[in-house]
C-alpha cells in the first residue's frame, strides 16, 4: 500500500491539508490517511478533546464516560443502527460483524464480492487471499445481482451473511449501483440471511452514510476511519435484536473483547468530531464539493480526449483508465496501473501527494485554493503525457 520504488516518502509531520517528508518538501495532502484523516492534521478541536481526555488518564480498566456519549452520536447518525460496540479498526469491525451473523442465523456461508476489500484479513482483490480468515466464502460478482442470486440458490439455507461495500473503495471507487444493493436486500430477507453494509470508507459520503443516501437499510453495519477522530477505530452495529447476542447480563452471551476498544484517544476524539465538526450539514456540503471536483476532473479528459475517467462519489474518487462503464473489478484495464504510476510521481512532482493507485480524497481543510492546484496538475499531466493517453 505505502511501499514504493526506490523507496516510498516518509512523511515527517502534517499541518491542516498539508504534509512536509523527511527531506522538508511540502505537499498537498489529497489522501487523508486513506479517509481516516477527515479533519486534516492537528485538528484543534480533536487536539483539545484529545489533550482534555489525557489529563484524566488513557486506560481506565472499565467503563468511561465518553463511550457512550460516541454511541449515541453513532446510532443518532445511523438509523439502521439501534446498538453498536466499538473495536480497534474497521478489519475487527467486519470479523465481528461477520461473527455476529453467524450466530444469529446459526450459519456459516458468507457472501462476499471479487474485488471487495473488508480489511487486512478479509480482502479479494483476486478472488480469495492467502491472509484471509478461513470463513466458508461464496465470491461473487459486483454489481451483477443474479451472480449473488446464483449463489444463494445453491446454497439456499446456508448463507449467513452477505457482506458488501456500497461503493468499493480499495478496487477503485467502484459505486455500487442502487438496483443492486436493493436486490441484495431483498435476496437477504427471502433466504434469511443477514445483509451487512460495510461503511467504514463510505460513511462519509453522506450524513448517514450511503445506506441513508440510497435509501436501503442494512441488518448490521461496519465503520471506522474519521469516525474515531483520527484515532485507531472500528465499530459495527445494528438491530436491537441482532446484536442482543452480546448482552452480557444474557446467559451464553456472544463474547467480544478488546483490549483498547473502548480508548479514551478514540471515544474523545470521535465524539468531538461527530459533535462539532463533521455535522450534517458539513457531509453534504463536502460531497457536493467533491462531486464537483469530479465532473471537472472528467471534463479535463473529454477536453484533452484522452482515455482516462474518475470514478467515485463525493469527497472520494479514482483514477481510471478508459472511458467505457466501471462496474466491477472485471472491467479495469491491465495497462491501468502504469498510467496510475505515471499521474502519482507527476503529482508529487506538483506538490501533491495522493494514493498511488489513484486515489484521491478530500479532507475538511481542503479549500478551493487547493482544489484549483490539484486541476492545474491533472491538466498539465494529461498535456504532458498526451500521446500515452490517447
Amino acid at each position: 500500500m505505502l511501499f514504493y520504488s526506490p523507496f516510498p516518502l516518509a512523511i515527517a509531520r502534517g499541518e491542516g491539508c498539508r504534509v512536509w517528508d523527511a527531506d522538508g518538501h511540502e505537499y498537498i495532502d489529497f489522501i487523508a490517511e486513506f479517509t481516516a484523516g477527515l479533519y486534516g492534521h492537528s485538528n484543534p478541536i480533536i487536539r483539545e478533546a484529545i489533550d482534555r481526555a489525557l489529563d484524566t488518564g488513557i486506560n481506565l480498566s472499565g467503563h468511561n464516560l465518553l463511550e457512550s456519549e460516541l454511541a449515541r452520536l453513532i446510532c443518532d447518525r445511523f438509523p439502521a443502527v439501534d446498538v453498536v460496540r466499538f473495536t480497534n479498526s474497521g478489519t475487527e469491525a467486519n470479523l465481528m460483524a461477520i461473527a455476529a451473523a453467524r450466530v444469529h442465523t446459526r450459519r456459516d456461508k458468507v457472501i462476499v464480492f471479487a474485488g471487495g476489500y473488508h480489511g487486512g484479513v478479509l480482502t479479494f482483490a483476486n478472488g480469495n487471499s492467502s491472509v484471509n480468515v478461513p470463513h466458508d466464502l461464496l465470491i461473487g460478482r459486483y454489481n451483477d445481482l443474479a451472480s449473488a442470486q446464483r449463489l444463494f440458490e445453491s446454497h439456499p439455507d446456508e448463507v449467513a451473511a452477505v457482506v458488501v461495500e456500497p461503493m468499493q473503495g480499495a478496487a477503485g471507487c467502484i459505486c455500487g449501483e442502487r438496483e443492486f444493493l436493493a436486490g441484495l436486500r431483498a435476496l437477504a430477507s427471502k433466504y434469511g440471511a443477514l445483509l451487512i453494509f460495510d461503511e467504514v470508507m463510505t460513511s462519509r459520503l453522506a450524513p448517514g452514510g450511503l445506506q441513508e443516501a440510497l435509501g436501503i437499510e442494512p441488518d448490521l453495519t461496519t465503520l471506522g476511519k474519521y469516525i474515531g477522530g483520527g484515532m485507531s477505530f472500528g465499530a459495527f452495529g445494528g438491530r436491537g435484536f441482532i446484536m442482543d447476542q452480546f448482552d452480557p447480563r444474557k446467559p451464553g452471551a456472544t463474547p467480544h473483547a478488546g483490549t483498547f476498544n473502548n480508548n479514551v484517544l478514540s471515544m474523545a476524539a470521535g465524539a468531538a468530531g461527530l459533535a462539532k465538526l463533521y455535522t450534517a450539514d458539513v457531509a453534504r456540503e463536502m460531497n457536493a464539493s467533491g462531486d464537483r471536483l469530479r465532473e471537472q476532473l472528467n471534463a479535463i479528459c473529454v477536453q484533452h480526449n484522452v482515455r482516462l475517467q474518475f470514478t467515485g462519489r463525493g469527497s472520494l474518487m479514482n483514477l481510471q483508465v478508459g472511458r467505457h462503464a466501471i462496474r466491477s473489478v472485471e472491467d479495469l484495464l491491465q495497462d491501468g496501473n502504469g498510467i496510475k504510476d505515471l499521474f502519482f510521481f507527476h503529482m508529487l512532482e506538483q506538490g501533491i501527494y495522493l494514493a498511488r493507485r489513484g486515489f484521491i480524497v478530500l479532507s475538511m481543510p481542503i479549500t478551493e485554493k487547493e482544489i484549483g492546484l490539484l486541476l492545474l496538475g491533472f491538466d498539465n499531466f494529461v498535456e504532458r503525457y498526451a500521446s500515452v493517453l490517447a
